[in-house]
């Protein structure tokens, strides 16, 4: 057995302008409402604004950690990292769906709970009113942003494919956000409402409970998503068969015995292989047919950053699969 491996690294950018751009008009929609809101509920004792408050402080955090891994995502490879930095993007991605987990929901369905158990009477809802519908501006402004950036990069995909097969958290990670915010101001602005106009503060308490129920489902939606890039997801089955394609276009292709492709980042695709070619050829031919489809597959696949190429023969290949089975 053989292991010809000719490939060259190269740089990846990791990063696309629409990511930066979601990104900070999120950072500066929820940095701009999250001390106003902090104010609103010091002023009408409301959970339900307290939970809006954390929710915007913990999504100012969650953007600043995603542009600190987009960041530390573009620094190139080196001796201790030889396949460069790419999976900084999936690591944080995953530590802000904790974040939003255990600060977000946590915090706001402790308060929820403890207004429930313990209501209080409420003060004068104007300046919450006035700030939850300056924040739906805000919010809104951003979630549109966000959801136009995602409309255009998901391509022919729909909006669930676009997530499974997407390999650019920040992107999905900052329109959940976003979707989860706009959700959580309708209901906040609804039990605050409803607590008002009924002299009950129990709804308040229930509306901050159900603020951090979709903090919880965004959250763990984002974990479960992120997971499989954090520890190595595959390319997508069309550039998985277009390196096929590419590989069996060759006369000195016999067979592909394995094809194996991992996203190191959102554009960043190891592609390694064991292929079967004709017994016929010489060495040097077959470090050109190497070469030469090392080259063909960057230019047609720009994803793909580093190839390496097993040359096995199908004897050694069907003895393997035999002492396998």
């Amino acid at each position: 057995m053989a292991t010809l491996s000719l490939s060259k690294a190269t740089p990846s950018t990791l990063m696309s302008s629409s990511s930066k751009k979601v990104i900070y008009a999120a950072l500066a929609g929820n940095g701009l409402i999250s001390i106003t809101k902090f104010i609103a509920a010091f002023y009408s004792g409301s959970s339900a604004m307290l939970s809006e408050g954390i929710h915007s402080l913990v999504d100012t955090g969650n953007q600043t950690l995603l542009l600190h891994g987009l960041k530390k995502a573009q620094q190139p490879a080196d001796e201790q990292f030889p396949f460069g930095h790419g999976k900084e993007i999936y690591f944080w991605s995953f530590v802000v769906a904790i974040l939003i987990f255990a600060v977000g929901s946590g915090v706001s369905i402790y308060e929820g709970i403890h207004h429930i158990l313990s209501p209080t009477a409420m003060g004068d809802p104007s300046l919450s009113f006035y700030v939850l519908g300056l924040a739906m501006l805000f919010e809104g402004a951003a979630w549109f942003f966000a959801l136009r950036e995602f409309t255009r990069s998901k391509g022919k995909w729909g909006f669930i494919d676009a997530v499974k097969r997407g390999k650019d958290p920040s992107m999905f990670v900052v329109l959940f956000e976003d979707s989860a915010a706009m959700l959580g101001l309708i209901v906040a602005f609804t039990g605050i409402a409803v607590a008002h106009y009924t002299g009950n503060p129990l709804y308040d308490g229930i509306a901050s409970v159900i603020i951090g129920l979709i903090l919880g489902g965004t959250a763990i939606w984002l974990a479960y998503e992120t997971k499989s890039l954090l520890i190595g997801e595959s390319a997508n089955p069309e550039l998985v068969n277009e390196i096929r394609q590419i590989v069996n276009n060759y006369e000195a292709v016999e067979s592909i015995n394995e094809l194996l492709t991992m996203h190191m980042g959102p554009d960043f695709v190891l592609a390694t292989m064991n292929v079967d070619f004709n017994n016929d050829i010489s060495t040097g031919q077959l470090e050109q047919t190497i070469a030469d489809m090392d080259r063909q597959i960057k230019q047609n696949c720009p994803r793909v950053k580093r190839v390496f190429i097993e040359a096995e023969a199908w004897s050694a290949h069907a003895a393997k699969q035999q002492r396998n089975d």
